[in-house]
C-alpha cells in the first residue's frame, strides 16, 4: 500500500465521497450542492493531471533537444 496519494487520486477520492453523501441525501438541495462539489473536485484533478502531462511533454521536449 502507498503511504500517500497523489494530489489527483485525492481530490477523485473527494469527488467519490461528495457523491456517496448526494446519494445518501434526500435533501434536494443538499444533493445538489454535493453534486456541484463532485464536480469541482473532478474539474481540479483534471487540471492537476493535464498539468502534469504538459509538465512531462516539456520535459521530454527539453530532453530531447540537449541532445
Amino acid at each position: 500500500m502507498r503511504a500517500s496519494m497523489s494530489t489527483s487520486e485525492a481530490f477523485r477520492a473527494n469527488a467519490a465521497a461528495e457523491r456517496a453523501a448526494a446519494a445518501k441525501t434526500n435533501l434536494p438541495n443538499r444533493k445538489a450542492m454535493h453534486e456541484r462539489s463532485a464536480m469541482t473536485w473532478d474539474a481540479m484533478a483534471q487540471g492537476v493531471e493535464e498539468t502534469a502531462e504538459r509538465a512531462s511533454v516539456n520535459l521530454a521536449a527539453k530532453t530531447a533537444a540537449a541532445r
